[in-house]
């Protein structure tokens, strides 16, 4: 089984550009049914429909939600649509499955107020003397934050930065997103000046914008995450309120509020449908509500 796994993970990467994160996603929902199968006598070339729904149910008791119980059923379909491909099976026993349906949450927002005093704390922090490996920590954790909030990227995206996507010119840097695709994303001059003086402190020859000593050769997300959780206790804000992912809802949420139009919003967070990007448009009810009541002449009675 795991060698239909591997196979079928291994076609993902090299045919549809998936990225590691999904990779990983992918690996640990099919290990998961692969042994739900195992244990029902059966194997992954001779699964039933009866299976496949017996593991999403029990998935589901296990407190397994059902926007997580959609994204493991579209994994098991992948494979098993794979697996018909390859003809190692004639069937394909999720093909009526319907997929769990779930409310679309909201995403988490911080105020333009919040968001400023994240960046002034951080930006005090990296210009108060310091150890010099304590400052050049709350320097790069400064200029991680400018670049997150002034273009939206994905977590994975920022942390991954090569100093070519910035070294020719600090006006746009390139965004290399899910599926390999590159997008170009304008920098504002607080974030651009940001990044001149942290690209300044570094030793040349480097490959990354924020590198490290792991694996990857790059500043680990769950690093990142766990730096910017102690900004926040430290500007006076919910630590369980901030995460990376909430500065870019922030920066999408905060550009349409400004006026800035949906597709415009969509190209710069790379999204593939627009439909993903209206979910932000929910920071213009209340907006809308007061100008409403504020102005329209039968609002007083």
């Amino acid at each position: 089984m795991s060698q239909l796994i591997g196979a079928f993970l291994e076609m993902l990467s090299a045919e549809s550009g998936a990225a590691k994160n999904t990779i990983d996603a992918y690996r640990r929902d099919l290990s998961g049914y692969a042994g739900f199968v195992s244990g029902r006598g059966q194997t992954l070339l001779t699964a039933t429909r009866d299976t496949v729904t017996a593991y999403l149910d029990q998935s589901r008791r296990d407190g397994l939600s059902a926007s997580s119980s959609a994204r493991c059923l579209s994994a098991i379909r992948q494979f098993h649509r794979f697996l018909c491909a390859d003809t190692l099976r004639s069937d394909d026993p999720t093909r009526i499955i319907a997929s769990p349906k779930s409310a679309r949450a909201l995403p988490k927002v911080l105020s333009i107020a919040e968001v400023d005093r994240l960046l002034t704390t951080a930006e005090a922090a990296a210009n108060a003397p310091d150890e010099p490996e304590a400052q050049a920590a709350a320097l790069r954790l400064y200029v991680l934050l400018e670049l997150l909030y002034a273009t939206g990227m994905r977590v994975s995206e920022l942390v991954s930065l090569r100093r070519a996507a910035v070294m020719r010119d600090t006006s746009f840097i390139t965004v290399t997103g899910k599926g390999n695709k590159e997008r170009v994303v304008p920098l504002n001059d607080r974030a651009r000046d940001a990044v001149k003086a942290y690209v300044a402190t570094l030793e040349p020859g480097g490959v990354f914008l924020f590198p490290a000593n792991g694996a990857e050769g790059y500043l680990a997300r769950q690093v990142f995450a766990r730096d910017l959780k102690g900004l926040a206790a430290r500007a006076g804000i919910s630590s369980a309120r901030v995460a990376p992912h909430v500065l870019r809802h922030a920066f999408a949420s905060h550009l349409l509020a400004g006026g800035a139009d949906l597709r415009v919003v969509q190209m710069l967070l790379g999204h593939a449908d627009i439909s993903t990007t209206q979910i932000y448009t929910h920071v213009l009810d209340e907006k809308l509500r007061d100008l409403v009541e504020t102005h329209h002449p039968l609002a007083q009675r």
